[in-house]
């Protein structure tokens, strides 16, 4: 089969889910919350492993679902101190359809000093349709809540 024939099949599409706000905090408290294994378990999850170094892997553990034991496997792919904070974050399994289908996404959190304070900026991205619908909704409104908490947590810290 040629290079040509194999290409035939539509690329998947994907969709992201973008949070965008700006928060009365100081970059560093920021950069703090979302960098802190400690912090981090206040607004999203508990993490497991979890360092902020380039290649380093970690674990979050949410719901089970079918073949899914509900483990989230991250990497850490970037880390620019006080700017953006990047991490490959995959979950699921092939043989569940729904909740739980296999999932291989990128979250990217940008910090901008403004000056009202810090604007934040997450995409979680790669969510591949219609296989990762459900993910993408549910993670859609998620991620809502989560940055707020974000807010919340940097707010005690002053």
């Amino acid at each position: 089969m040629s290079a040509a024939a194999s290409n035939i099949r539509a690329p998947d599409q994907t969709k992201d889910i973008v949070i965008d706000e700006v928060f009365p905090h100081a970059t560093a408290t920021i950069w703090k919350v979302l960098t802190s294994a400690q912090l981090i378990a206040r607004w999203l999850m508990p993490p497991t492993g979890f360092e902020a170094v380039e290649g380093n892997t970690f674990t979050f553990k949410t719901n089970p679902a079918g073949a899914w034991d509900g483990t989230i496997h991250c990497r850490v792919l970037e880390v620019v101190p006080n700017q953006r904070f990047v991490y490959a974050w995959k979950g699921g399994d092939e043989s569940n359809t729904g909740y739980g289908s296999a999932l291989d996404t990128i979250v990217t959190w940008s910090l901008t000093p403004v000056e009202a304070g810090t604007r934040v900026r997450v995409v979680h991205s790669g969510f591949v349709t219609p296989k990762n619908d459900t993910a993408y909704r549910n993670m859609s409104d998620g991620w809502v809540k989560v940055v707020q908490r974000l807010d919340a947590v940097a707010g005690e810290d002053k």
